[in-house]
Order: C-alpha cells, then sequence, then structure tokens
C-alpha cells in the first residue's frame, strides 16, 4: 500500500459516496471483497487504491459513470470513460438504433433524454401531444420536465396532474440521490416551484373517476376532446462505457387502455 500525504483526494470523496448509500465500511468491504481496515486507510487517505479498487468500490456504491470518472482523476488515474458528443462519429450506430427504436414505437409516443431531462430525440407520438404549445417552451434546448409540468405546457390538459406531478417529482429526487447534479437539482427546484393550473383538483373531487390499471400509474392527458391514457416506461443502456450513453434514458409511453390505441392508429391512419 502506497501512504499518501494528504487529507483530501479520492478518500473524501469515497467515504461521501458511502454515506449517501447509508453503508459501513464493513459492508462496503463485504460486497467489495476487501476489509473494513482498508477501505477506513482509503478514505482517510493512509493509502492510495489502485485503479481496480477504485472501480469495484464505485459499482458497489453505484457511482454514476461521470463520477467515476471523478474519482479515478482524484486519485491520480487516468478518466476510464469517454464523454462523446451525441453527434460524434463514434456513436453514428447509436443513434441509427436510437432512431429505428423511436419510429418503430409509433404511432404511440417515445422519446430520448439525457440526464437532465433534456430531449435529445423524439417521434411523432410526442409531438402529437406538444401540438399547440406555446412557442417559447419548445425552442430548443426543450425539457421533458418543464414542458410537462409547466403551467402553460402540458399540465392543463393532464386530468391527474396532482398523481402525476407527484410521481414526476419523487422520479426526480430518487435520481438526485443517485447523482450529485447541480443541473437537476436546480431543475427540481424550478418545476416544484411552477404553481398548479386553475381548475387542478383533488383525485378525490374527481367526477366519474376512471379505474387506473392496476400495473401502474397511468398520465391521462386530454387531446382534442380525448382523454387518453399512458403508463410510462424508461430504459437505460447496461454497462455503458461512455458518459454521455450511461445518462441517456429512453421514455416510451405505452397506451393504458383499448380506447387510446384506437385513437393513435385512426390518427396515423
Amino acid at each position: 500500500m502506497t501512504t499518501v500525504a494528504t487529507d483530501t483526494g479520492v478518500g473524501p470523496l469515497l467515504r461521501g459516496w458511502r454515506e449517501q448509500r447509508r453503508l459501513s465500511q464493513l459492508e462496503l468491504a463485504l460486497r467489495a471483497d476487501s476489509s473494513a481496515r482498508h477501505i477506513s486507510f482509503v478514505e482517510t487517505g493512509r493509502s492510495r487504491p489502485s485503479e481496480e479498487m477504485i472501480l469495484r468500490l464505485a459499482e458497489h456504491l453505484e457511482v454514476p459513470v461521470r463520477d467515476r470518472n471523478a474519482l479515478l482523476l482524484a486519485a491520480g488515474y487516468a478518466p476510464r470513460y469517454a464523454e462523446s458528443a451525441l453527434d460524434a462519429p463514434e456513436l453514428e450506430t447509436l443513434r441509427e438504433g436510437i432512431e429505428r427504436l423511436l419510429q418503430g414505437y409509433e404511432p404511440f409516443p417515445a422519446l430520448v433524454v439525457d440526464g437532465s431531462y433534456t430531449v435529445v430525440a423524439a417521434n411523432r407520438g410526442i409531438q402529437l401531444l406538444l401540438a399547440g404549445l406555446p412557442e417559447h417552451l419548445l425552442t430548443p434546448p426543450l425539457n421533458a420536465m418543464r414542458i410537462t409540468l409547466h403551467p402553460e405546457g402540458l399540465a392543463p390538459r393532464i386530468r391527474n396532474l396532482r398523481e402525476w406531478r407527484g410521481h414526476l417529482l419523487a422520479q426526480m429526487e430518487r435520481q438526485i440521490g443517485l447523482a450529485r447534479s447541480a443541473a437537476l437539482r436546480a431543475l427540481y427546484e424550478e418545476v416544484a416551484a411552477y404553481p398548479l393550473p386553475e381548475g387542478t383538483t383533488d383525485p378525490d373531487d374527481r367526477e366519474d373517476p376512471e379505474p387506473y390499471p392496476y400495473f401502474a400509474l397511468p398520465m391521462r392527458i386530454e387531446h382534442d376532446g380525448h382523454v387518453l391514457s399512458f403508463v410510462s416506461s424508461i430504459s437505460t443502456f447496461n454497462t455503458p462505457m461512455d458518459v454521455t450513453v450511461a445518462e441517456l434514458a429512453i421514455e416510451t409511453l405505452l397506451p393504458a387502455d383499448p380506447a387510446t390505441v384506437a385513437y393513435l392508429h385512426a390518427l396515423s391512419g
């Protein structure tokens, strides 16, 4: 083991992630096939962990890929994961695959967002839902959370807004707990402060509420006099080796009732 003559560096960063995950040194050591003594030495700066050990601890601490690079840099190692621009040549196959997936899902809505919910791709089903929104919300870069919860966005059209808003804010809180993202925190504070549109009712105040599918909370949204019902599914890439790819999420809106299926097929006719 190499002694590190400083109290700053990778040790305090690892300790912060461990405490955030609410693990003891012994629990982390058992998961990472190490010892509590060695974890303590790493965290206090008495020993310098190997590159392999940093990555192993980061894996068990569920550290986001971007922050794994920061841990490696703090320990004096080169970053392991590239951060390519989405339009870079090396991601051409990825872009083509995403485009095929989005188009293949039509007429149902699907989109791709980055770690701050910026929309990087969307299909015609999403464009259908966004029709009629004010220009200032549709000016790139589009943000999915902002468009959904803004009082001039989709919010007035969502019949179960209080429940859907609560679901989205809870989702953001979980992500903030996993990733130390100042941008995501700022977005959360912005959209959580949006006022509810006039006429928004509590779930118990609705007349003749439609039953929810037993398997997931739907988003029930008005479109041209019809109420469409969707459940959301989010997919990410397994074992990503690029920061950009690691932060992408593909969201598909699955019709939750036969009427929504029939309506969207009729429009795409």
